[in-house]
């Protein structure tokens, strides 16, 4: 898979879409080039059955969790899920797991949110030795951590293909490929807004970050790359807006997805953002990207 996955893919939340349009998205983005879509999991579908709805109706395109909830499923669950969608979409199929985040395990799903580390490693042995007795595909399909601090990333080099870090700066990118060694997959995701005007880019990414920067594991990782408490106050300052969201015009952003592929990132995976008045991928700015996947 690591030939078919190319450089660049998309990052998109599609529970404000309806399943016929979820694959006509889908569609679209194999039409246009993107070897793979990324799918989170929050509070809506379950991501495994509307990947494999969409795989049902697309030929080549990959489809990944970005991340699957683990406190979700217990460990012989995730194993069951893990090899049936990749029997369903051989070759098209990435499994992105990840603790999440206290409020949302312990608050809306009511678990105790244990030490993540441990908690991922118990998490992954489970899921080895879980009993399976049905159909298998030719090949398993590959599993990343999401990832964000050194011990995690190591854990995802160990036990796993790589490393998929959500809401990072290009600078994690370059240190994460440290710790990841040479062969582990890096997929980060990026978040592009198509605005030149600082103040308006700014102030709209604001918005599509506000439920980011009041998490604890979004926060202890970028205080490592020099951001302090008050960089979080106020929405965020700009230089850790500046850092998060690459904005400006379409060679701005081009360059933005460059920096993590010198930084040692194999797939960087683009989430597009519209004006607050608009919801949904930027549909413009992802056919205008497209070429970038097979041209780096």
């Amino acid at each position: 898979m690591a030939t078919k996955l190319g450089k660049l893919g998309v990052w998109a939340s599609i529970d404000n879409m309806t399943a016929p349009d979820a694959v006509k998205f889908a569609q679209q983005l194999e039409q246009w080039g993107y070897s793979a879509l990324w799918i989170p999991e929050a509070v809506g579908r379950d991501p495994f059955s509307i990947i494999s709805f969409m795989a049902a109706y697309t030929e080549k395109l990959i489809f990944a969790t970005g991340i699957a909830n683990i406190y979700a499923r217990d460990p012989m669950s995730m194993n069951a899920i893990h090899s049936t969608v990749a029997e369903l979409a051989p070759d098209r199929f990435i499994m992105g797991l990840g603790v999440s985040h206290a409020p949302l395990v312990k608050d809306i799903r009511g678990h105790d949110y244990q030490k993540p580390v441990t908690t991922m490693r118990n998490y992954l042995e489970s899921m080895e030795s879980a009993l399976y007795m049905s159909a298998t595909a030719a090949e398993p399909a590959p599993i990343l951590l999401g990832a964000l601090r050194q011990n995690m990333l190591k854990l995802s080099a160990e036990k796993t293909t790589g490393a998929h870090p959500y809401f990072v700066p290009t600078a994690h990118t370059s240190w994460a490929r440290e710790i990841l060694g040479k062969d582990a997959w890096l997929c980060p995701e990026q978040m592009l807004l198509l605005e030149t005007d600082a103040n308006t880019a700014r102030t709209m990414a604001r918005t599509h970050m506000a439920i980011y920067i009041g998490l604890d594991n979004y926060k202890n990782n970028l205080k490592q790359f020099g951001f302090s408490d008050a960089d979080f106050e106020n929405g965020g300052s700009d230089a850790l807006v500046d850092a998060i969201f690459g904005w400006g015009d379409e060679q701005a952003l081009k360059d933005r997805i460059q920096a993590h592929w010198d930084a040692g990132a194999n797939h960087v995976c683009i989430q597009t953002f519209q004006d607050g008045a608009n919801t949904g991928p930027d549909l413009a700015l992802l056919e205008s990207l497209a070429p970038l996947n097979h041209s780096a």
